[in-house]
């Protein structure tokens, strides 16, 4: 076809090879244009294309943010039971005469139990809350009384309370390894 060329801006021929069943148009100042239609599918392509990668991306966040889905410290039996141990050492230092915490040990103890939450995805934030909550406090000393009455034992009196701590000397439990006899 001869007509003016959109590259050379001059009046000339311009040939274009075309694949089979590609169209031909004029464009501007009447330049014959090769493929609206393969335009066209590529466009319709590349629509297709980035609407599986966004569905893809999409799909990967809903994933993530499952994983990051925790349970509540408090159902995690790893942090809340040694959460337990301690409260119930600490009671029975605190009530019994006879009996001493192991303040470096527990302290030590409390950071493992720390380590550990934070190695499960938690932050400090997580754990600081858990840690300080007065709902939280008051379910551990329940579950302490209860633990207490599971031995038979009174956890309001103070020779029971020294029973327990000197059993768990004895069994070398994780209670016992957080309290020394005087």
């Amino acid at each position: 076809m001869v007509g003016e060329c959109a590259y050379h801006n001059a009046r000339r021929a311009c040939y274009c090879m075309t694949g089979a069943g590609a169209g031909m148009s004029r464009g501007m100042r009447g330049a014959v244009v090769a493929a609206p239609v393969i335009l066209r599918e590529r466009n319709a392509v590349m629509r297709l294309v980035t609407g599986a990668l966004v569905g893809a991306m999409l799909m990967a966040g809903a994933v993530q943010a499952a994983a990051d889905a925790k349970a509540p410290l408090r159902e995690v039996p790893e942090i809340d039971n040694n959460m337990l141990w301690v409260g119930i050492a600490l009671r029975i230092s605190e009530d019994c005469d006879e009996i001493d915490a192991q303040t470096l040990k527990g302290l030590s103890f409390l950071w493992s139990i720390k380590r550990k939450a934070n190695a499960l995805g938690y932050s400090d934030d997580e754990i600081n809350a858990y840690r300080k909550s007065d709902a939280e406090k008051a379910r551990i000393e329940a579950r302490g009384r209860a633990y207490v009455k599971s031995k038979g034992l009174d956890p309001k009196d103070a020779d029971d309370l020294c029973a327990l701590g000197h059993a768990e000397i004895a069994r070398n439990s994780v209670i016992g390894t957080l309290l020394k006899a005087k």
